[in-house]
Formats: C-alpha cells, structure tokens, sequence
C-alpha cells in the first residue's frame, strides 16, 4: 500500500438511555446527541465509519480506504475480508444492561456476523462503582437460566468493585454488565451482537421496554473459571508488564510515556492508538501528527518503525 501515514481518526458519537455527558465535556468528543453513551475510536461497519482527519486520505472514511486496499491497510494476520476490530470509549451515567455476546460458532451461524471477545480498560470510576462479570463461583449456566426466569440474575453474578486502570477480559459468552458511574476503554472484535438478559425495567423514549434476548442469551452463555479467562486472554503468551491482552483476536499494551517511545508495524497488523491521556506527537515514516488526550491514530499494517513523543498514557492495539 502507497501513501502509509499515521491517520487521526474523527470518532462516531453514539447514544443510549444509559449514556452522560463525560465523553463531550471532559474529552470534547464533538456530538449533537442528547447525551453521548459512546465514542467509536476506530470503527470500520455498514453505518459506523470514522472519518480520517490528516493526509491524502483527508475526508475519506476508513472504511473506504480499507475497502480498496484490504489486506494492505490491516495485515496479513486478519482473517477474511471484514475489518476485525471495534474501539470505543464507553460513557456509563447509569447502568447497562446484563447481557452475553455469542461466539464465533453461534454469531456464524445464527446471525451471520462475528462473535464478540472484548477488554474493557477502566479509564475512570465514581467510587464504589462496580461491574458485573461472569457467574459466581459453583454456579451455572442453568442457574443463570433459572435466576433471568425468575426476574432477577444478580445473585449469581459477580459483583466487582473497580478503580482507575483496572482492566478486565470478557470471553464471548460471558455474562456482564458496567456499573453507573465508570467510563470504560473497550477494545473487541468488530461485532455489535448484544443479548440482553436484564434491564431493569427500564423504558426508552417512547415508553416502551427495552427488547430482551432472552432465549439466545442462555444457549450461548458459559461459565468461566478465572484461570480459563486467563488461558484465553494470553493464549498466545504473556510478553511484558504492560501487556493487557495477548488474546486470539486482538493484543493490547499500555504504555506510559515519559519522553520517547519506539514501536514497529510490521505487515502482519496494523495498530491503533488509543490516548488516555497527555499530549505529543506521533511519527511514522516521515509524518509527524500531534496528539492529545482521547484521540484515536490509525498506523496501518507495513508502516515500519514509529515513535511517540510526549508524556500520558496510550493504549495499543494490534491483531
């Protein structure tokens, strides 16, 4: 591929019932929306497409660019034709929904779409907000069954109390929800399957209850040991400190600038930046492009040796 560059990214604002007012206040996300539940930071689908910022490409989606020059733009490692990866900021004024995404078998073969394996970085929390994730220990999918019947699957839920900078990895099938109070960082495959199994009774605008999916909900969801969750999250090895992920769909590393830090993009992956914080620059085959806390930069695949300069935190993300 010609013309490789580090790309800024306009996100795509997303709203919902649950959503606040962090993302546009406190990161200047630009948005019209009542209230801002979500940013896309590198999204490639039907609807949902980023707007490249910076270079020949100024203007364009990257959905388009990837479309006329696929493998060249993502890597090698990328298996079939759709752009792999969903990034997003995650805004939770109230709770979110419980709900379980399919896996690849069940999403292939019911919906036709990927499934969805996701990490959630904890980017900021009230305090004692907290998230729900996987069952309790000794309970079941059965017991999960019998609990939604029932009106309620909370008590077989681990409840977690989280902070600042905690991180944690969610297996497709996985029950799960983010506590009111938390922005979340959220790195998955490109997937927007959702079924939802609990809501608590809320209503969209219009007065109605929000749809639940209850029946594909319970064929799909597992229960989850933590040293299974831990065998998927670092199947292909745990490399450094700052490694959050290491998983078969996606890798994610944190680092904290000081000054100068050196990365590659080889041909295999291309790389996503997202800034948690700070500000600098970004350089990559002889283009410089500044950064500042929540922007997101696209490096593709093959772009070869690049270096952040400045100070804060990145997250990095790769196939």
């Amino acid at each position: 591929m010609t013309d490789l560059y580090p790309m800024k990214l306009t996100p795509v604002a997303k709203s919902a019932i649950w959503g606040g007012e962090r993302l546009r206040r406190d990161w200047q996300k630009p948005s019209d929306l009542p209230v801002v539940a979500e940013t896309w930071e590198l999204a490639v689908r039907e609807k949902e497409n980023n707007i490249i910022q910076n270079g020949p490409f100024q203007g364009k989606t990257l959905a388009n660019v990837f479309k006329n020059t696929q493998k060249d733009l993502i890597g090698t490692r990328a298996g079939g034709d759709r752009f792999p990866l969903l990034v997003k900021f995650i805004d939770a004024n109230d709770r979110l929904s419980v709900q379980v995404h399919p896996d690849d078998a069940f999403a292939g073969a019911v919906e036709g779409d990927l499934g969805k394996t996701e990490m959630w970085y904890i980017v900021d929390a009230d305090e004692g907000a907290s998230i729900l994730l996987g069952l309790v220990p000794g309970a079941t999918a059965e017991d999960f069954a019998r609990a939604t019947a029932a009106g309620d699957p909370e008590p077989v839920l681990r409840r977690i109390k989280v902070q600042k900078n905690d991180c944690f990895f969610i297996p497709a099938g996985m029950p799960h929800a983010i506590g009111k109070g938390i922005l979340v960082a959220e790195i998955q495959q490109n997937c927007d399957l959702t079924y939802r199994v609990f809501d608590y009774n809320r209503r969209d605008k219009n007065g109605n209850l929000r749809e639940l999916h209850i029946d594909k909900a319970l064929q799909v969801t597992k229960p989850f040991t933590d040293n299974e969750v831990d065998a998927i999250r670092y199947a292909r090895g745990k490399e450094s400190n700052g490694q959050l992920a290491n998983c078969p769909y996606f890798a994610v590393q944190k680092v904290a600038l000081e000054k100068i830090f050196e990365g590659n993009v080889t041909n295999e992956s291309f790389c996503s930046l997202l800034f948690l914080s700070g500000e600098g620059e970004v350089t990559a085959n002889g283009v410089s492009v500044p950064f500042v806390k929540g922007d997101s930069i696209f490096l593709p695949a093959g772009i070869g040796a690049y270096t952040l300069h400045g100070t804060g935190e990145v997250l990095i993300s790769t196939l």
